[in-house]
């Protein structure tokens, strides 16, 4: 169940760090409401994730997963330039993550 929950986590983890580039510095309404409910929502996901997966391996795929997702979601639909290094790249964090998890 923490595997669960560490893994929606870093999803809303992804949704809080969009959400705070749409705010536009805190000054538009509604992605700024998503980001503080998706960021609290993360990190209490987080926290309880980390009672029964090791730290360091929790809080890595919780960024992994966060960063991977922000960066696809920017090349797909905020305008930012894919390319084939890029992909590659995210593939090799979502290797590493999956690697966390096959180890731990």
């Amino acid at each position: 169940m923490e595997w669960i929950i560490l893994i929606l986590s870093g999803v809303l983890e992804a949704v809080w760090a969009t959400a705070l580039g749409m705010s536009r510095n805190f000054r538009r309404l509604w992605p700024t409401v998503v980001f503080f409910v998706a960021m609290s929502v993360s990190m209490a996901g987080l926290a309880y994730a980390m009672t029964a997966i090791p730290v360091g391996t929790a809080y890595a795929v919780w960024v992994g997963i966060g960063a991977v997702l922000t960066a696809a979601y920017a090349m797909v639909f905020g305008g930012e330039r894919a390319s084939l290094a890029k992909v590659l790249l995210l593939l090799g964090i979502i290797g590493c993550v999956v690697g966390l998890k096959a180890v731990g």
